[in-house]
């Protein structure tokens, strides 16, 4: 039953603020839309070349529940959300070269993967998907237009940007000249300038895809990418940009430097989101550590993307998330028995609202969903948790109920038949056969079991 406290809905005419941490200023912002009532998001997205680790996952999680919130306080035709694929870069190149197959096998391969798993951790698609190569006409006349201005130059085949001809260079990340040379990890190269210049086109060796150019027969840099597609569905200028802390410098720091000169006062993105990063068991994800994996090795180990994605909602976005088998487990048993008590027909809980508002504060969001479990307003809390991505029916299927109650009731009923004949050893077979498939007894208290741990009633069927 509902908790009886007076339900309050917020009419759309009600103004309504959401706060953002902005990188760029470092403080937590009231967002106010280019604009009114209207949001532009800009996220960037995977070089697909691969598998995407679980610390991809992250950024795309964060921006899928802003996209969710925006969609709601602002109508889903009013928000655009663009996130875009990598699909021409040194690392795909690499792969082309190591396997033997084409390039756009790969990326066509990997893009699909990037999109199946991101599914199955419940996010959305974003308005527009822009691959690069769609956009490389754009790129070199971005290019061609940094030259024509005096802030970027050609030089044996590649175009590089002129740092210095930006004095705001470093006002994203704040660092000194110094900490920017030695953290980007610079290419030391008798055709730059500066140190800091950085490449926007170069040349493609035979073999390598390449597209005709006034330089070379070459290829874009991966820093122009973004620029270029973010400009051409969102305009020169649009409301908030990010991705994992990883992107703010270089790349997010040289976005802003070309798309700022190359489009004077417009002021590219007006808020800057970042996510921390990802730990698992309390160290840093490492191949040379054992702990690196996959959300799809995730996946075929049986942990749910529902439950996937509630671990990494539990820790705010701008501290580190630490994923651990504990916080995996014990958010299937949360998501278990709030499913049990999910009804129709609610509307988002206030409180919950108020709590996303406030800077994605997507931990205080789900302590007001337990509040609302605890309450007894299924319809509240499921109606809550879907605006974050949680308790839809299509990310239900490893949760389902229905036959399990009758396979798990009929062993244990079989159970207690041979305990009764004293068949002490069937009785200790099925009680492992209980623990094996995740189910843990609670005599005396309601039906007598609950879900634990990588609960499986198929794994009882030949029992039952």
């Amino acid at each position: 039953m509902p908790s009886g406290r007076p339900s309050r809905h917020y009419e759309r005419s009600r103004p309504l603020t959401i706060r953002l941490r902005n990188s760029m200023t470092r403080r937590v912002e009231d967002v106010v839309f280019r604009d009114p009532g209207r949001a532009s998001l800009y996220l960037c997205g995977p070089t697909v070349y691969d598998r995407a680790h679980l610390g991809n996952a992250r950024p795309t999680i964060v921006f899928d529940v802003l996209f969710r919130l925006l969609r709601h306080d602002l109508g889903p035709e009013n928000v655009t959300y663009v996130r875009n694929f990598t699909d021409v870069d040194d690392k795909i190149i690499a792969r082309a070269q190591e396997t033997g197959r084409p390039i756009d096998a790969i990326t066509a391969e990997t893009t699909e993967w990037y999109l199946e798993d991101m599914a199955a951790l419940g996010t959305l698609e974003p308005t527009h998907m822009p691959r690069a190569t769609d956009h490389i006409a754009d790129m070199v006349l971005m290019i061609e237009t940094l030259i024509d201005r005096g802030h970027a130059y050609a030089a044996e085949g590649h175009v590089l940007f002129s740092v210095t001809s930006f004095p705001e260079y470093g006002a994203l990340s704040g660092r000194s000249t110094e900490d920017m040379i030695a953290g980007a990890r610079v290419e030391v190269a008798p055709y730059k300038r500066d140190p800091m210049d950085f490449v926007l086109w170069k040349p493609s060796a035979e073999g390598e895809p390449g597209w005709e150019s006034p330089w070379s027969w070459g290829r874009p840099g991966w820093h122009i990418e973004c620029s270029v597609m973010s400009k051409a569905l969102l305009g020169p200028a649009f409301d908030i940009h990010g991705g994992g802390n990883d992107l703010l410098f270089p790349h997010h720091e040289n976005e802003i430097a070309q798309s700022c000169c190359a489009d004077p006062g417009a002021g590219f993105a007006r808020y800057w989101l970042h996510n921390e990063m990802l730990l698992v068991e309390g160290k840093k994800m490492s191949k040379s550590l054992g702990n690196f994996f996959t959300v799809r090795d995730l996946l075929d180990r049986g942990v749910p993307g529902e439950v996937i994605r509630f671990v990494f909602l539990s820790t705010h976005y701008s501290k580190p998330m630490d994923w651990t088998e504990e916080k995996a487990q014990e958010a299937e048993r949360v998501l278990r028995r709030w499913r049990g008590m999910a009804e129709e027909g609610g509307a988002p809980d206030p409180e919950v609202l108020d709590a996303l508002r406030d800077d994605l504060n997507t931990p205080g969001a789900i302590t007001h969903l337990h509040r609302l479990a605890k309450a007894g307003d299924g319809a509240a809390l499921a109606a809550s948790a879907r605006l974050m991505g949680l308790l839809s029916p299509a990310l239900g299927g490893w949760a389902e109920a229905g036959d399990a109650d009758t396979v798990v009731e009929a062993v244990l009923s079989a159970r207690r038949a041979a305990r009764a004949e004293k068949d002490w050893a069937r009785a200790d077979a099925l009680r492992d056969a209980l623990l094996a498939a995740g189910v843990i007894v609670t005599d005396g208290k309601g039906r007598g079991w609950e879900p634990g741990p990588g609960f499986d009633p198929a794994r009882l069927e030949e029992l039952a």
